[in-house]
């Protein structure tokens, strides 16, 4: 149901004020997780010159440990409340954007303004952490795919193939209005052509983008292989082109080095860029994909 900017305004700040809360809890839960530590440490501290640990200092040890494993639980848990709370805001700021787009206030973002919102929302897409040592990453996780069933869901970013200019197609950068279930087609707004009439697709069309960044220390298997084939959006645009995974990212925070297939260079092939993980697919390339962005 449509709210007005009020409901919304309200809404947010009783997220805002949530989180606020959150993150005192989390400080709180620090200062009581190292006052554990230290005292595992002055523990060990005692018993390390002989290499012999009585069973006094085994139980208490293990006690120890027990309520550090507790206390990192309970710190987790706020953790992710907090992070809950900062996607329903998200969530919410996207609902009211597009409904106010639907009543005709239709926003024009710059072209610099528009590229550091495309880097932006790819640099803090939530990171998956499993719960449990050994957790599989879900669908829409790094290089994992959505499931066949999947609806992507308004405001959602997607990869979109739609017609170009002479007659081609291209993969663009789309966001999503709405799903219509009694057509199977999407309608969505190219992010680049905010003035111009939406895109009616069908869900062959419409690629649904990572809703998480996968971590490539502990999911190395959610990310693409190296020298495997993607679709990847080329650089200060808003486009998808194909091209080959040159290099992974190593840690959290870094992206893939991607080289764009571009007969500009005599390997065929541009020199390596990089491109986060929230645009890097696996779609198959149209024929009729020609003309430029």
């Amino acid at each position: 149901m449509p709210f007005t900017a009020d409901v919304a305004a309200s809404q947010i700040q009783e997220h805002l004020k949530s989180i606020y809360n959150l993150l005192h809890d989390i400080e709180s839960q620090r200062i009581r997780s190292e006052h554990n530590l230290n005292n595992i440490m002055k523990t060990h501290d005692k018993v390390t010159p002989d290499d012999k640990v009585s069973p006094y200092y085994q139980q208490k040890l293990k006690n120890l440990y027990n309520a550090a494993m507790t206390d990192a639980q309970q710190e987790e848990e706020i953790l992710r409340k907090a992070l809950s709370k900062i996607n329903e805001i998200r969530t919410i700021r996207n609902e009211r954007r597009i409904q106010a787009r639907n009543a005709g206030n239709k926003e024009t973002i710059r072209r610099g303004a528009l590229m550091k919102m495309v880097q932006s929302t790819a640099q803090t897409l939530p990171l998956y952490v499993g719960k449990t040592p050994g957790a599989k990453p879900p669908p829409l996780c790094g290089a994992i795919p959505a499931e066949p069933t999947y609806i992507a869901k308004m405001g959602d970013m997607v990869a979109a193939l739609v017609k170009g200019n002479e007659e081609g197609e291209n993969w663009i950068l789309a966001e999503v209005v709405q799903f219509n279930p009694a057509t199977n087609k999407y309608e969505v707004d190219d992010i680049d052509e905010e003035q111009k009439p939406r895109h009616t697709l069908s869900r062959r069309r419409v690629v649904p983008l990572p809703l998480m960044r996968a971590n490539p220390e502990t999911d190395p298997h959610a990310l693409f292989p190296k020298n495997s084939t993607v679709m990847a959006l080329y650089p200060q645009t808003t486009c998808f082109y194909k091209a080959i995974v040159k290099q992974l990212p190593t840690t959290a925070t870094e992206e893939y080095k991607i080289l764009f297939e571009d007969a500009a260079y005599t390997t065929g092939y541009s020199p390596p860029l990089n491109v986060a993980q929230r645009y890097v697919i696996s779609i198959k390339e149209s024929k009729k994909n020609k003309s430029q962005c």
